[in-house]
């Protein structure tokens, strides 16, 4: 809700939720959702900075934009290497945790790390990023027995279209407003 509404608050509110989800992937023998929401705790302080920073008149710097093609590019470039990295280590991970699901966790978790780097530089596709990220959790935390924490990832799913769509008419707006 406050990321739709551009609000410094969900850097705050974020980190709180995040460190809960910790223990929660931990206990739901989901490594790879654990090591995103550590991610997310230290993204979302440097969330916090970017977004809160200032130029000499006292304007932000960091604006909603869209992603160029170059930019496309690092992104996919990112999740892939994320995904390769998480699945050799939850696939290696799996003989300690052996409820755990590596192939689908690490999908989770690459486009987690994606979504969340771009929401730091304030990029409307990393609203296409958290779409992905819910999807594939919505079923997995069902699948361990997490039936609230999925249900939270459905509405997470619907507030991630909804965020899209606002972000995407702020985009227009500003590019409008800044030549």
């Amino acid at each position: 809700w406050f990321s739709r509404r551009e609000h410094i608050l969900v850097y705050p509110v974020g980190l709180a939720g995040t460190i809960i989800y910790v223990y929660i992937s931990l206990k739901a023998h989901l490594p790879g959702e654990a090591i995103v929401n550590f991610f997310y705790s230290v993204m979302s302080i440097y969330g916090w900075y970017l977004w809160s920073r200032r130029n000499q008149q006292q304007e932000l710097v960091v604006h909603i934009t869209r992603s160029d093609r170059t930019m496309w590019h690092y992104q996919l470039l990112f999740f892939a290497g994320c995904y390769l990295l998480l699945l050799l280590s939850l696939t290696f991970l799996h003989r300690f945790f052996n409820e755990s699901i590596p192939w689908a966790d690490s999908l989770a978790s690459a486009t987690a790390f994606t979504g969340m780097w771009l929401m730091t530089r304030k990029k409307v596709e990393s609203w296409y990023w958290w779409i992905a990220t819910n999807i594939a959790s919505v079923p997995l935390y069902f699948v361990k027995g997490y039936v609230f924490t999925s249900v939270y990832y459905l509405i997470l799913l619907l507030m991630a279209f909804w965020g899209l769509r606002t972000w995407q008419k702020k985009a227009i707006a500003q590019s409008v407003a800044r030549p």
